[in-house]
Formats: structure tokens, sequence, C-alpha cells
């Protein structure tokens, strides 16, 4: 394994090209001793060798997917300058690359009219949705599905805001039935719909969500932070795809471009549809927004000092891979969609092994079989360590057995909560790999005597 190199050589040239917007600057000595950072740098080089090869096909597990190269350039580049996004006179250009990135993420959604900024990731952009949902519905209950982020019934407790979770049906959707009823008993302020759950990659029935929109009045907020870049591409199921289509139908929405927008940690985004929420971020600061009359990004967020360099890194990317559909950005996303597929097909069709549900997106949820979830979730944990012997490095998730009598009707179900394995294959080569991770698969499951039937 080798990492990619060869751009290194673009930072010099950028760099260079950076310092003639100085050129007028007397010198500045930089006194560095490169041979003391030399030896602490390989320090830290065999230190972080201790991780798991989240950049390689090989990593199957979790929500990891690595920076594009421009991506991890213009981060890098940006850090010689090391703007502080809050203020402009902190992140003069960054602040305006800002601007630019999220006005194209807010019109993947078709919003050209929108408040919006990047911030620290997934849970500060949830957070900031549900404080101006508090705001605007003081008081009122806030409700997520069960397989919602565990992250809104965290923000509602910081928030002082009452919570309650949504019963999902047997594909993990937000169960309509149940939230209908939970509306009938008022209090309801705000509805989470979650656009590609962390567990399975489930996506709530928006259509229908909406229609109950117009008849209880909340508000509704789509979390998208895994999910929303499947905005763009064009082999979702067709009622995955209809979800997508009204998506531009809610209050806001939180994407998360470090999942999927190919960006660094952390960089997370939050968009409202109604500019006017702005009025709740107004603050007074004598000493941080005196530099000019345009809108200073602090004026809009929670967060006070937030990094310009993902600001940059994000405006590279969608520079050099513009968020459209049939683009090469959609492309790449597609082929995640596609390996998950397979992969399915191989576990559905293989009678070692159990499946629970179709991928919506790119998350397959699979185990060895057994005849009683018991033993299920043994040979899960049994097989997860096998696996990353192997350098195959999954996830492993705990799933409610009442949503998977349908699916697995000659199992003893025999536990409430039954171990699965998850596999998130969020980078394109996953579909150049899928052969060879199958062979994996199949080895794997040799050495735990898995028979086919």
């Amino acid at each position: 394994m080798k990492f990619e190199t060869n751009t290194l050589t673009l930072l010099t040239e950028a760099l260079k090209e950076l310092e003639t917007g100085f050129s007028e600057l007397p010198d500045v000595n930089d006194n560095v001793d490169v041979e003391k950072v030399r030896s602490v740098l390989l320090e830290a080089a065999d230190r972080i060798k201790d991780n798991f090869p989240y950049f390689h096909p090989y990593y199957a597990g979790q929500m990891l997917k690595p920076p594009h190269p421009i991506a991890r350039l213009a981060y890098m580049l940006s850090l010689w300058i090391n703007p502080n996004n809050h203020a402009l006179d902190g992140g003069k250009a960054s602040s305006s690359m800002e601007k630019e990135a999220v006005a194209e993420i807010a019109s993947m959604f078709g919003w050209k009219k929108y408040l919006g900024h990047l911030c620290g990731g997934g849970t500060i952009a949830n957070l900031e949705a549900l404080w101006i949902a508090s705001k605007l519905k003081p008081g009122m209950k806030i409700v997520a599905s069960e397989q919602a982020h565990y992250t809104h019934k965290r923000i509602s407790e910081v928030l002082n805001v009452p919570f309650q979770s949504v019963p999902v049906d047997s594909y993990a959707r937000m169960d309509i039935n149940t939230l209908k009823q939970i509306l009938e008993k008022g209090n309801v302020g705000t509805v989470v719909a979650t656009i590609g759950t962390t567990g399975t990659g489930s996506v709530d029935p928006l259509k229908e969500i909406l229609s109950l929109q117009k008849e209880y009045d909340f508000r509704l907020h789509a979390d998208a932070a895994y999910g929303g870049y499947f905005i763009l591409i064009n082999n979702l199921n067709a009622d995955t795809q209809e979800t997508y289509g009204n998506l531009s139908k809610v209050d806001s929405i939180v994407i998360d471009p470090h999942k999927h927008g190919l960006q660094p940690y952390g960089c997370g985004c939050i968009l409202f549809k109604d500019p006017c929420v702005g009025k709740f971020y107004k603050h007074d600061s004598p000493y941080t927004y005196f530099s000019s009359s345009d809108l200073h990004l602090g004026e809009i967020s929670l967060e006070c000092s937030r990094p310009g360099a993902s600001a940059v890194a994000i405006w590279a990317t969608q520079k050099l891979l513009p968020l459209i559909p049939g683009g090469e950005f959609a492309e790449n996303l597609s082929k995640s969609r596609e390996a998950a597929l397979i992969l399915y097909e191989k576990l559905f069709n293989d009678s070692r092994f159990l499946t629970i549900l179709p991928p919506e997106l790119d998350i397959v949820t699979w185990a060895p079989k057994s005849n009683k979830t018991s033993i299920v979730s043994e040979l899960t944990e049994k097989y997860f360590s096998l696996a990353a012997s192997e350098n195959l490095h999954l996830a492993t998730f705990k799933y409610p057995t009442r949503l998977i009598k349908s699916f697995w009707k000659d199992i003893d179900i025999d536990t409430d909560y039954v171990t699965c394995l998850r596999s998130c294959l969020m980078k394109p080569e996953h579909l150049d790999w899928i052969e060879k991770l199958w062979q994996l698969i199949d080895k794997i499951a040799g050495k735990i005597n898995l028979k086919r039937e």
C-alpha cells in the first residue's frame, strides 16, 4: 500500500503563488529547526500507524471516507494563512469561498433563497437546526424516529426541550401511523426526518410526513448528514427517489461534507429555507464585526472561531467536482450505491448469511446465519474479529429483533436485539474491489464453519 504523494509538488507550486499576494511585506525569519521538526513528525507518523486503514477499500465499517486530494491540498494550503471564518477580518477570502460553496450545496436541494453556513459537523449542525426550531416552537416537543441519530435526543436535553422517539416500520423508516397518533395528542413542534439512518441507511417517508405537516403545522427538519448527497444520483429505488424529490420542501437541512462530500473532518453544513431565522442569531460584538458592513458568518452561526481551511477545501473540491447530476462527483457516488446492491445480492443469495433490508443508499446490514438470534449475535462477534485479522474491517450494529420477524421467518427470535454486521461501502473504489471483498467474506465464513444449505 502506497499513499498518493504525487500531488504534493502542487502544494509547493501553490504556496509560491500564495506568497506573491504578500510580496510587499518585509521578510520574517521562520526560525524552524527542520531536524527537530523532522524527528517529531516521524514519531507522529509512527504513532498514527496504529489506526485501521480507513482510506482502503478493505475498510467497510464505519462512515469513514478519505478526503479528495484537492481537499487535502487546499486545506493544507490555507493553513499558512490559518483564516478564521467567524469574522471577515479573520477570514476575508475564505469567508467568501464558504458562501460560494454553501450556495452550491443549497442549490443541490433547489434552494436559491436560504440561510446557511459550514460548521464542525452534523451534531453542531443539528444543534443549530433544533435550537432555531425551539425558538419558533417554544416549549413544544421534538420527535424523531428510534433509528435516528442519538444526537437528536441529546441535543433536546441540552436545549431543555421535550423529546420523543417514534417507532419504525419493518424497513427501519419512521412509522407514519404512529407519528400521526403522536401528533394527534398535540404539542409537537418539530419532526426530524432522517434521510439515511446511520445503522441501515434507511430513508424516512418524507412525502407522507409532509402531508401530515399540512394538517398538524409542525416544523420539519431533514437530518441528511449522511444521505444528503444521494440527491444527485439516478440509481435509487423509486420510493427513495421520491423522497429526495420532496427534500426541497422541508424547513431545514443538515448535510455533512465530511461524509460523502470528500472533506476532512470536521465539516458539516446547516441550511434554513427561511433566511429570516437569522434574527435569532443576532448578538452584539463590539470587537469582531467592525471591518465590513457585509454579513459576517459569525452573525449567523452558533460557533465562534471556525476553520477557514474547511471553506477553502470544500470550495476547491466543488470547483473541481461540481455538485450536478451526471457529473463526476455524482457518478462516483453512484458507484458506492451499486457496490452495496451487488454485495447485498451476493449475501441474500448465499444460505450462509442473513440479510435485513435491501440497501436504500450504500449501507448493507447482514449476519452469519444460525437458527437463533442469540447464536447469530455470537457468530457475528466472532466473524467481526476474524474479518479484522484478515484486514477486512467491518462494523457491528444491534438491531431490534421485532423488526426482522418478517425477514427471518425460520429463525427463533430468542432475544430483543440481534448483533449484525454493518458494511458502509462509501468509497467508489468499493465497486472495483467488490469481488475481492466477497472472496474475503467467503474465506472468513469457512473459518467459522458456516455451511451452505
